[in-house]
């Protein structure tokens, strides 16, 4: 046990990462470690890294380097993607003590032991393209206090031309469907009422088990008492059948809220970003979606300025988006990632068009959003209290409906329901601003 040693993480990326984490601080928790935050002194530092773009490489390289700084005498381990893309070019650097690649991680605790024990640098990196077990870590308690993210998959087969990461976390694997629902339960168990399912490629979970598929994870967890949301993470849009939606449905705990990975509204740009649709078949999708929902939050990511990118093309994604008018769409300017396809196309754009466009479709974006948002006023929705804020002296307690659309009522200390982790119906009256709905308290529900 280290029961005199201080651990602290930090988390860069996706969710998926900032599960592991959770996980990886238990798994020191349990080693006898006292969990600090990542600005205070600390025996070893973990940065929890990203690889999905240079400058996400970049961000771990500056993450290792801060950590030195706030103590020099400190471990530095580095875990995750960056270590997984990168692991030559640290050793040869020797930026970090310790190196901890993906599917490694639950590891941490031993890796750490023998570090420890004779002083000496470590690289725990496996060859992840030819791994097949699913990394099992567990969590019992999560960063956030409400809402519990999931992670049930990891890896990806999909290959697109712009990404690094079917390379840093290996072929499609997923969690054995007893664990999930066992981890959920435990969950449920503490109070946790809502849980995202996520993963690197979430659509696929179940393709390596054979028997079993996301939508049958999703019924499973439906049953478990206690969890009143089950939201899913990013899926792809070939998922969304008209028998898988009708089938989804039925579980009246998965909220009407998709986030169905677009980067494109022009074919010719999808072809070359080796995305396996295109867009009439991402409109049918969102149709059906529409179709068995009312109003559903649909959200989406995009790329602007990929290689190759013409102002037609550019143009056809903006009519495109205008026509299928999404709540939110998560704007990213292409960025090179190196040992990619992508890197080596001719073509790259330069930073000023990126801009533009990005300009463009970001204005768009926000003016779908409010409109969407305009839709709830005088309605009253179910929300999901998660914290109190201050707004001009004035104390709100605020929350996410079932298609997180975020919502704040008036706080008074009286009101016995107005606390964290606690569902409410609010009546929405307004904006208090261009990113927060208000409104006055219903019924307690």
């Amino acid at each position: 046990m280290n029961s005199n040693r201080k651990a602290a993480f930090l988390t860069l990326g996706c969710k998926v990462n900032q599960y592991e984490t959770d996980a990886m601080k238990e798994l020191l928790e349990a080693d006898g470690y006292e969990i600090v935050d990542f600005k205070e002194p600390a025996d070893v530092y973990i940065i929890n890294t990203c690889s999905v773009t240079n400058m996400a490489d970049r961000k771990s390289r500056q993450m290792i380097h801060r950590a030195k700084k706030n103590n020099p005498d400190a471990v530095i381990a580095a875990a995750g993607c960056y270590v997984q893309a990168s692991e030559q070019d640290l050793i040869d650097n020797q930026i970090a003590d310790v190196l901890i690649g993906n599917n490694k991680k639950k590891e941490i605790a031993q890796i750490l032991d023998r570090y420890f024990e004779n002083r000496k640098n470590i690289s725990e990196v496996v060859d992840i393209a030819q791994t097949k077990d699913y990394e099992s870590l567990t969590i019992h308690k999560v960063s956030e206090h409400t809402r519990a993210y999931i992670k049930i998959q990891d890896g990806c087969n999909q290959f697109c031309s712009y990404c690094i990461i079917p390379y840093t976390r290996g072929r499609i694997r997923s969690k054995d469907p007893k664990e999930v629902i066992q981890e959920i339960q435990n969950l449920a168990e503490d109070g946790f009422q809502e849980v995202v399912l996520t993963g690197i490629h979430l659509s696929s979970y179940g393709k390596d088990l054979g028997n079993i598929t996301l939508l049958d994870i999703i019924k499973k967890i439906q049953k478990i008492d206690g969890i009143q949301r089950i939201r899913l993470g990013s899926l792809e849009p070939r998922i969304i059948t008209e028998e898988f939606v009708r089938e989804l449905k039925e579980c009246d705990k998965v909220c009407p809220h998709f986030h169905l990975s677009l980067q494109s509204g022009c074919d010719e740009t999808l072809r070359r970003m080796n995305r396996r649709y295109n867009t009439e078949e991402y409109e049918k999708a969102l149709m059906i979606l529409r179709k068995y929902y009312e109003h559903p939050a649909l959200t989406t990511d995009v790329i602007v300025g990929f290689v190759g990118e013409t102002e037609e093309e550019f143009e056809k994604t903006r009519e495109y988006l205008e026509k299928i008018n999404l709540y939110e769409m998560h704007i990213f300017k292409y960025s090179v990632r190196k040992g990619t396809r992508a890197e080596k196309m001719e073509g790259h754009l330069p930073e000023d068009i990126k801009n533009r466009r990005s300009g463009v479709l970001l204005e768009m974006t926000r003016r779908h959003k409010k409109d969407f948002e305009q839709w709830y006023v005088g309605k009253a929705q179910k929300v999901l209290l998660e914290e109190i804020i201050e707004i001009d002296g004035t104390k709100y307690i605020q929350g996410h409906t079932e298609r997180y659309v975020k919502v704040a009522v008036k706080f008074d200390n009286n009101l016995e329901i107005l606390r964290q982790n606690n569902i409410i119906v609010v009546e929405i009256e307004g904006f208090l601003d261009e990113n927060l709905l208000y409104g006055k308290v219903s019924i307690e529900f």
